[in-house]
Parts: C-alpha cells; structure tokens; sequence
C-alpha cells in the first residue's frame, strides 16, 4: 500500500472492490471490448516492431510514446471533469504514486516485455503465453486473500490453462525461450500490478485513472528507450504506412479504449474474471493470423479453442470472493 507517511490511518483505506451498481451487462461489454480488441493487438504490435516490408519503429520508443500520447490525451480531456457522484476525488501525491505503480507494472514490465518479445517470437504465441496471467492473479490474489479459490474457480483455471497450451502445440514452429521467457515475466508483473491496484489509493474516475497510468508507464518507457539509444534507430521516413496505422490503432483502440474498459473492470469485478481476456486474446490473436497471415488454422486449433472457452465460462459464471465490499452473486 503506498502512503503519505502522514500517519497510520492512512494506510487503513476502505476496500475498493466490485461495485454493486455495475450490471452484468456493462461488465459483459466491457469485457468483450478488451477480449476482441487486445486480441487484435498482438497483430498490431508485430507489424510496428517486425514489419514484412520497410523500417520498424524500435520497440520501447514504439509503447512509450504509444501510452503517452494516449494518456496525454485522455488526461487533458477527463481531468478537469469533477467525479459523477459529486465527492472528492483529489489527484495528490499518494495518487500519483499509486497510480504509478500500477502503469510500471502493467506498461513497462508487462507490455514492455511483451513488445520486446514480439521481435523474437510470434504474436499469435505470445499471447499464448500471456494467458498464464490468470493463473498468476488468482494465486496472487489468494495469497493475499482477495478471493477464496474453489474447486469450480480451479477446474476453470485448469481448462484454460490446458486450452491455450494445446494450442501452442498446434501452432507449431519453434520457440525462442528468450522471447518466451520475457513473456513470462510480463505477465507475473502484469498480475501483480492487477492485484495491487484493487486496494492501491487510485483516482475513482476510471478514466482519470487510466490517462495517469499511461502517463507513467509511458515515462519510464520512453526514457529506457533513450537510454539505450533506441531513437537513433528511428527513421519516420523509412516507415510504412502499415506501421503507421498499426501505431494509430495501438494508441486509439489499444490504450485508450480497450486499457480503460480493463481498468474499469478491474475495479467492478472480481479479478478471476476481469484477467479472463487472457484466455481468449490467444483465440483472437490466432483468428487474426489465420485470417490476415494466412496462417493454418487445424482441427487442434479450433478444439483447443473450445477448451478455452469452456474454462472462461467457469471462471465467469461462478466467483468467489472474500474481500469486504465485494459483490456475491
């Protein structure tokens, strides 16, 4: 928990969980934008980074300046905006440090690698292995007694575990383990930084929220990137206009709509569903390739994609929270 070190009471902060206002249906919505639109990601993010033809954009300049943008935007447009119910919701120190946390984790532990990773290795295999993310926010989550585990919850994780591996076996082709292994960690960092920012001190306006993320995460990916002398390697000029485009996508669709619909979730469902796009991005993101790629599409495939399904559909339909103030079906 981040803190003022005003005093002790402080860091006793009401839990922020699922509220109850939030309806079936605009948690469905949301949920279906991040499962089809970070799905479409992956594609995105391998045509900017490893384009067939022309210049890439180096890879930590490509999502700094993706989430800055993003966040600058949105940051101007919602800010000023006072909060829907009329109380306070004031953008201080503890804020920003929460807020900050969260998009280090999320953007530049957990994107960040995943971009680096994509140079290595294929989109439609990476969010593959980014669909281990629910199995690491749930135990997480259990550890820190968020929510209680049951034998559904796990028979659930389990099919969706079984499902994506399935499906990097009819995938085919060989792995790097370096691209793999960034994966990995991106997504330990990524459940890690969904965790925390269930009961971190965050703004209450999701989009607010969001915009401080991006900016954040943003920050530090940009300066990593000068750091290592990544924009040297930029040539605007050798870039096609697919890179540009996909870049576009990124920004609009990618960070602002579909990464605010996640925050939103985050803070109005349980995290056993709202990290359920982790199971079905690998679906879309192999859909895509078949589709845009020419990729095969097996028998294997399309059966692992069922178990994948199947394993959602648990998790969705039967949670168990313990956490104070979240909501029991």
């Amino acid at each position: 928990m981040v803190t003022d070190g005003r005093h002790a009471a402080d860091t006793r902060l009401p839990p922020v969980g699922p509220v109850r206002q939030a309806s079936r249906l605009r948690i469905g919505l949301a949920l279906g934008i991040v499962y089809l639109v970070w799905g479409s990601t992956y594609l995105a993010i391998r045509v900017t980074v490893a384009p067939t033809h022309g210049a890439a954009m180096p890879p930590l300049l490509m999502a700094g300046s993706r989430y800055l943008v993003a966040g600058g935007a949105l940051f101007a447009a919602t800010a000023h905006r006072a909060a829907p119910d009329g109380l306070p919701d004031p953008l201080g120190r503890r804020q920003w440090a929460a807020t900050t946390v969260v998009g280090i984790s999320l953007l530049v532990g957990g994107n960040g690698f995943v971009v680096l990773a994509e140079r290595r290795i294929a989109s439609g295999v990476t969010a593959v292995v980014v669909a281990t993310v629910p199995i690491w926010t749930a135990l997480i989550a259990a550890v820190r007694g968020y929510e209680r585990v049951s034998a559904r919850h796990l028979a659930g994780l389990a099919l969706g575990f079984v499902g994506v591996g399935a499906l990097v076996v009819g995938h085919g082709g060989r792995y790097d383990p370096v691209g793999v292994g960034l994966v990995v960690i991106a997504a330990l960092l990524w459940s890690a930084g969904s965790v925390y920012s269930q009961r971190a001190p965050m703004p209450r306006r999701p989009l607010v929220m969001t915009a401080m993320e991006m900016l954040a995460g943003g920050a530090v990916l940009t300066a990593v990137a000068v750091a290592v002398g990544e924009p040297a390697r930029l040539h605007p000029s050798q870039l096609g206009a697919s890179v540009w485009v996909a870049w576009a996508y990124l920004v609009i669709a990618g960070s602002i709509v579909a990464f605010t619909a996640y925050v939103w979730v985050l803070r109005n469902a349980p995290l056993s569903l709202a990290t359920t796009y982790a199971y079905v991005n690998p679906v879309v993101a192999i859909g895509l390739g078949s589709l845009v790629l020419s990729e095969p599409l097996s028998g294997r495939a399309i059966a692992a994609t069922l178990v994948t399904l199947a394993g959602v559909v648990l998790l969705v339909t039967r949670r168990s929270p313990v956490a104070a103030g979240e909501q029991r079906d």
